[in-house]
């Protein structure tokens, strides 16, 4: 709650990446961090980390961790649950004097949340060195390029060409589940199976701004109408490809010019975005929707300025070892688990690529998400934190889990 109350005070609850705002947060993070031991700093893809050096400097790091950033009026525990509880976990290890063999690190990713600059998971892409440079030079309106919006929150940029770290055992993210599964099954716990894969497109029509009282329809060249054909085959596709694997599509920004009643539309650009749990069906999309926004510009006659992918994130299975441990911890514990997918993008599916990962979730009431209204309780805090905590305790104890893993989704 007080974490909460760092927000823009007329849109509760609003931290979003790169502003003052979400410095603020990090600058109240950094005091927790340091208070309760730990030694801080910002990598070079902006992501704020706090580390407990452990016993063996072989026995490399156990990262644990989610974001600080909001969406516009978002909730209290979206991301922010996941860096908190993992910061109750280095609290109760220093409490009994614990050492772990391992180092434990707790870190804030930057940006995990849409910018304005287009893109996504930005820290955790940074993390495992798939930021390209193209997405570096996506600018925001005002026309500051994301590469230079990390060097504002402290990243450096230049380093980003180096080798991704080979020293993370293990990462656990912790995260509210953003849906009613388990709040309808009254299940304590979700034991994560695999994260959707996400593509974002960028589709723009362009035409001519006409009279809309004296143009007859034959001769208007209607960007909304080729547009408008663009989304109904989203929505065609989506429902073409209901059941398993997981696949869901959405048209969620819809940007028209001169945007007045009595103008035919010049200019439309729209913003598509596809998740699925298996990479086949989101390549598959591409092309059909690529195929599809062609059709619609050629019978609205119209050009079709831009098909670009603004992101792709690939699905990732979570460790099957350390699932194990989590479903171990919470039985233990006395709290019941459910293994599901997650249909929701998280940064632990970028670091998948270079260490195994697990996700666990707790409730959210109502499934709500991404609002004001966005709960989970205390009681369902602190089970997902202590089976959090035992998962850690586990982790650190468990020789066969190695480092430098080649492929660790497999």
């Amino acid at each position: 709650m007080a974490f909460a109350a760092l927000t823009d005070p007329d849109k509760p609850y609003t931290r979003r990446c790169f502003t003052s705002r979400f410095l603020e947060g990090r600058a109240w993070l950094v005091r927790r961090f340091e208070a309760a031991g730990l030694s801080t700093h910002v990598d070079e893809g902006g992501n704020l980390i706090g580390r407990l050096e452990g016993r063996d400097p072989g026995a490399g790091t156990i990262l644990i961790g989610s974001h600080s950033d909001t969406v516009p009026s978002g909730g209290r525990f979206d991301g922010i649950a996941g860096i908190l509880t993992g910061l109750e976990v280095v609290r109760v290890l220093r409490e009994h004097g614990m050492r772990p063999r391992s180092s434990i690190e707790l870190v804030d990713f930057l940006s995990e949340e849409p910018s304005e600059y287009g893109v996504s998971c930005v820290g955790s892409r940074a993390m495992v060195r798939q930021l390209q440079p193209s997405m570096l030079a996506l600018k925001e309106p005002g026309g500051e390029a994301l590469g230079d919006a990390i060097l504002r929150m402290g990243g450096d940029t230049r380093k980003l060409d180096t080798p991704s770290r080979r020293d993370i055992r293990a990462f656990l993210e912790l995260h509210i589940e953003q849906g009613k599964v388990l709040e309808a099954t009254h299940t304590d716990l979700g034991i994560i199976t695999s994260i959707v894969g996400i593509v974002r497109l960028e589709v723009i029509f362009s035409g001519d701004a006409d009279h809309a009282g004296t143009t007859p329809v034959g001769l208007r060249r209607d960007t909304l109408v080729a547009a408008a054909a663009t989304i109904t085959a989203v929505r065609s596709e989506a429902e073409g490809r209901t059941g398993s694997p997981y696949f869901i599509a959405t048209t969620g920004v819809i940007q028209c010019e001169p945007n007045a009643a009595n103008v035919v539309p010049s200019r439309v650009r729209i913003v598509i975005e596809a998740r699925s749990e298996e990479p086949g069906p989101l390549a598959d999309f591409v092309k059909a929707i690529d195929l599809a926004s062609q059709k619609a510009a050629l019978a609205a006659n119209v050009r079709r300025d831009q098909f670009f992918k603004l992101s792709e994130s690939r699905p990732a299975a979570c460790d099957k070892r350390l699932r194990g441990h989590l479903v171990d911890a919470a039985t233990d514990l006395g709290l019941s688990t459910l293994t599901m997918a997650s249909g929701a993008g998280h940064d632990a599916a970028f670091l998948a690529h270079i260490a195994p990962v697990a996700m666990i979730f707790v409730p959210s009431r109502g499934g709500r998400s991404h609002c004001p209204e966005e709960w989970t309780g205390q009681g369902q805090l602190e089970a997902g934190c202590a089976a959090l905590y035992q998962t850690v305790c586990r982790v650190d104890a468990d020789e066969n889990i190695a480092l430098d893993i080649t492929n660790p989704q497999t």
